[in-house]
């Protein structure tokens, strides 16, 4: 019971690596905020768990505002936030992805960060604590081709987390991101271009450990990294890629 009686926010909870930290922070005693744009999904995982669903667009500041007063009442506080949504373009050579894709990718996996420090660091800041988890990905990191706009958005997101870390320390809230390879959720065939068991193979070549980050992986370390037991870190870009980016 490592969160117990936390209060956490998880964006795009209602499937994939959200759902699977959503669900790691309540077995662990928090009290959960579904936030997903699929409100059926976010209600959905909130039932199985014991959380609250909120339908939120993570690069719309009026729904982020929306998303943290319904936390406030609901729970009077906000101890953690895990940015988790996002989103990918297909592949294709950086000339040919279009502005529309572009600046969708830079909305919800860049601006949503801004939106939610906005809103929800005043409350941190408030009460002195908090932790941030960011989950970026091994794009930022190790880009792979052709997903050029994508792996931008993840490198952006790294060093945000550790601005974020440098200013926000002295008010006593920690900023962290992980890393996840590919894994099993709905981005996973966006990331291919295809889902065929050659393209699998492909991508599991380049991975050491040789399977895919899970959902269960991503909760495990957003775990410990929101837990008091990582009380001395922040600033960190933890890799829970099995090996890839070695």
């Amino acid at each position: 019971m490592r969160l117990q009686d936390k209060i956490a926010i998880v964006t795009g909870a209602g499937s994939g690596f959200g759902a699977g930290i959503a669900r790691k922070f309540a077995a662990e005693g928090a009290r959960v905020v579904v936030a997903d744009i699929n409100e059926a999904a976010a209600r959905e995982i909130a039932d199985d768990i014991g959380g609250l669903a909120v339908a939120c667009n993570v690069a719309d500041a009026e729904s982020v505002a929306a998303l943290t007063a319904a936390t406030i009442n609901g729970y009077g506080r906000i101890d953690i936030l895990v940015n988790n949504a996002g989103v990918t373009h297909l592949p294709a050579l950086m000339e040919e992805i279009s502005e529309e894709d572009f600046d969708r990718v830079i909305a919800v996996n860049c601006k949503s960060v801004y939106l939610m420090a906005r809103e929800i660091v005043p409350v941190m800041k408030a009460a002195k604590t908090g932790a941030i988890i960011n989950i970026a990905s091994t794009a930022g990191v190790s880009p792979r081709p052709r997903l050029n706009w994508y792996n931008a958005s993840k490198g952006w997101l790294i060093t945000a987390t550790k601005a974020m870390a440098v200013e926000l320390a002295p008010f006593g809230i920690r900023v962290n991101a992980l890393n996840p390879v590919a894994g099993e959720t709905p981005l996973l065939k966006s990331f291919m271009g295809e889902d065929t068991p050659e393209m699998r193979a492909k991508f599991l070549s380049t991975i050491p450990i040789g399977r895919f980050s899970t959902p269960e992986d991503l909760g495990n370390a957003a775990c410990f990294l929101a837990s008091d037991e990582a009380s001395m870190i922040t600033g960190v870009a933890m890799e829970v890629d099995g090996g890839r980016c070695i």
